[in-house]
């Protein structure tokens, strides 16, 4: 049984934790209304493991696995784009709940906007042709290649989709090799195949 003294250390650990959520929520809402945010973040679990989400007020910018170390993904966020990032749920709540119904067999299109800035160039049309792949659909990273406007970047289309900065989102994993082996993902080989059964199996 916990001594008076550990209770109250433990409470007070309590109250400072949902203190000091208010005191950031409270932060972004005002850079929010002051034009002063530019990069909103929160994380959420999956049964990939966590993930990161942020968004600018264009759409959903990024989504980050575990593996790839999420304050390095904060830190390329906040150089590529701006310093001015916050942890604030506004911007990504409904891209969280779109991703809980995803994993719940509920969701099969999402409907966010996304802010592909992260992507240039071929790259970008490669992202752009990846959110028309439906729901279980599969293509090899020829087709996209030749859907994206050049049939001869084949390793070009590869290369954008294992950088593609918002996996889940824009459907890189129905992404695979001629030969039906799935070929390289940014959240690792054994997240891309347990996405691909599941959406094979619904």
């Amino acid at each position: 049984m916990k001594s008076d003294r550990q209770f109250l250390t433990d409470l007070a650990d309590v109250v400072d934790d949902a203190a000091l959520d208010g005191l950031r929520a409270r932060l972004a809402e005002q850079a929010e209304a002051d034009d002063l945010l530019d990069v909103a973040y929160r994380t959420m679990d999956s049964p990939v493991g966590p993930l990161l989400l942020a968004a600018t007020a264009a759409g959903l910018v990024r989504v980050a696995f575990e593996c790839e170390n999420h304050d390095d993904v904060l830190v390329e966020l906040s150089t590529a784009i701006s310093p001015r990032i916050l942890r604030s749920s506004r911007r990504v709540d409904d891209v969280a709940r779109q991703i809980d119904e995803y994993f719940a067999g509920r969701r099969r299109v999402f409907e966010v906007p996304v802010d592909l800035q992260l992507s240039k160039g071929f790259r970008r049309a490669v992202l752009t042709h990846l959110l028309e792949i439906p729901y279980g659909g599969r293509e090899s990273y020829a087709l996209v290649a030749r859907s994206a406007g050049n049939p001869g970047a084949v390793r070009a289309a590869g290369s954008a989709c294992a950088n593609n900065p918002i996996p889940l989102v824009v459907p890189c994993h129905r992404v695979v090799r001629s030969d039906g082996t799935y070929g390289q993902y940014r959240g690792g080989a054994e997240a891309k195949h347990m996405l691909l059964t599941m959406e094979a199996g619904a």
